[in-house]
């Protein structure tokens, strides 16, 4: 058995992790401490149900439970408080490239409450989004990773029909390694995020290969393509 296509997340691993504050972008975005704080809450309690429920949620299901609404411009603020933490890691062209020159599909699943547009104009302003093949952001479908719709998703999005000709590459083990265990992908940790344990829930994936820099994820590839990809087993 061979590949066809790897996917990646995005937070965390095609852009590098950064520990953030939120209520300082929510302050950015209004003046009013009162209202920055229901902004926080309200968004803390959306990834929350992201994590328990593994269903999509948004900005507007944000907005909707602090009982507010934002402005053309306080939204314009939001994602450019955003942009100084969303820049690509500087080897994912190189990398993107290397893997289409072997034939693989290259595909990005990622757990966001933004629209699809914001994603893709971030990919455009880092020059990347000519390569990529087709990507599923949770905010788009109904579900959100580790559900795996949400995997079987990306799999449609890049044309793939077997997910054992797939590898998922993310930073988190129950979100992206747990997720694609579930449907039969391969998994690739890239463990170099500080997730906060209140992120996490104890249930931990195996993964296939374990790189520590994306770079080297195409010695592994090559790897595999040259003898073989590790069997997966049945998924669940």
């Amino acid at each position: 058995m061979t590949l066809d296509a790897v996917i990646f997340d995005w937070g965390g691993t095609l852009t590098p992790w950064h520990t953030i504050d939120p209520m300082e972008c929510w302050l950015a975005v209004t003046a009013d401490e009162v209202q920055a704080q229901a902004l926080h809450a309200a968004e803390a309690s959306v990834w929350a149900a992201i994590k328990d429920d593994h269903r999509s949620g948004t900005l507007d299901d944000i907005l909707q439970r602090a009982e507010l609404s934002l402005t053309d411009e306080q939204l314009r603020t939001y994602y450019q408080w955003w942009d100084a933490h969303s820049y690509t890691d500087p080897s994912v062209p190189e990398l993107f490239g290397a893997l289409r020159q072997r034939g693989l599909k290259v595909g990005v699943l990622s757990n966001t409450t933004w629209p699809a547009a914001e994603h893709r104009r971030i990919f455009e302003r880092d020059g990347i989004g000519h390569l990529i093949d087709g990507a599923v952001y949770s905010s788009e479908i109904p579900w959100a990773k580790p559900h795996p719709e949400a995997f079987r998703a990306a799999l449609d999005a890049v044309g793939v029909s077997d997910p054992g000709r797939a590898v998922y590459v993310g930073d988190r083990l129950f979100e992206d390694v747990f997720g694609a265990n579930r449907v039969g992908m391969h998994a690739v940790l890239v463990p170099h995020s500080t997730i906060p344990l209140a992120q996490t829930t104890g249930i931990e994936g195996t993964p296939d290969a374990v790189v520590h820099e994306l770079a080297d994820l195409v010695g592994l590839i090559d790897g595999w393509l040259a003898g073989g990809v590790p069997v997966r087993g049945r998924p669940d």
